[in-house]
């Protein structure tokens, strides 16, 4: 047996995977380049824009969403309302925000867990889901507005430059509500229109977001 091949054998195990000793930095010495579809494609996250809450009475993103990307993801990072007791929504527009008014279908389930541990609870919410609606969707309902209470979550947006097929989302919040419960949401549906979206914006159903920032990621 060789030298080469006395080395071969010694890297690989009886049921022939390679032991973890036989790989190390010279091993990929002359490596130029990774071979076309070795390696699996996408999943890398881009941050487009960035936007920070102080008083504000919506926050819109009215660039960036393009042909660029299929996926949209934002993230809500403390979210805090002025106003106690209140649901934080998004709509979405097709003509570059002036008008946040697209038609959408949806559903929205929650689970709560009050802190005392007196009563939990999984329920559909038929009240904050809509039916070929042009009004702004409930990401979460009944936010506190205490200083230490706020709600963080995300929102995918799937491919909303498709001038073909309906525009799809879902979002996962988690609230501290103002009853002193944690409260999980699940929203999601479709943007029933078939023409680009191109802005869209998040507001609390009264007064303003005091705090809290919001970041778009593009989704390779």
């Amino acid at each position: 047996m060789g030298t080469i091949t006395r080395t071969f054998a010694n890297n690989i195990t009886t049921s022939g995977v390679f032991k973890p000793t036989a790989f190390n930095n010279a091993s990929f010495d002359n490596v130029t380049a990774v071979p076309s579809g070795s390696l699996p494609a996408g999943g890398s996250m881009v941050l487009l824009s960035t936007q920070t809450a102080s008083a504000s009475t919506s926050i819109s993103f009215t660039s960036g969403l393009t042909s660029t990307y299929k996926e949209y993801m934002f993230i809500f990072n403390n979210i805090h309302p002025a106003t106690d007791n209140v649901s934080f929504q998004f709509n979405l527009s097709i003509d570059g925000g002036s008008n946040y008014n697209v038609t959408k279908t949806t559903t929205h389930f929650q689970a709560y867990h009050y802190e005392a541990d007196t009563f939990t609870d999984l329920r559909y919410l038929s009240g904050n889901d809509l039916a070929q609606s042009t009004s702004y969707q409930d990401i979460i309902s009944e936010q506190g507005n205490a200083n230490d209470e706020s709600t963080s979550g995300t929102l995918h947006l799937f491919n909303p430059s498709d001038t073909t097929y309906v525009k799809h989302f879902l979002t996962n919040f988690n609230m501290y509500n103002w009853d002193n419960l944690t409260m999980n949401n699940y929203v999601a549906g479709y943007a029933n229109t078939t023409s680009a979206i191109n802005a869209i914006d998040f507001k609390f159903s009264s007064g303003n977001i005091d705090a809290g920032t919001i970041q778009m990621f593009g989704i390779l």
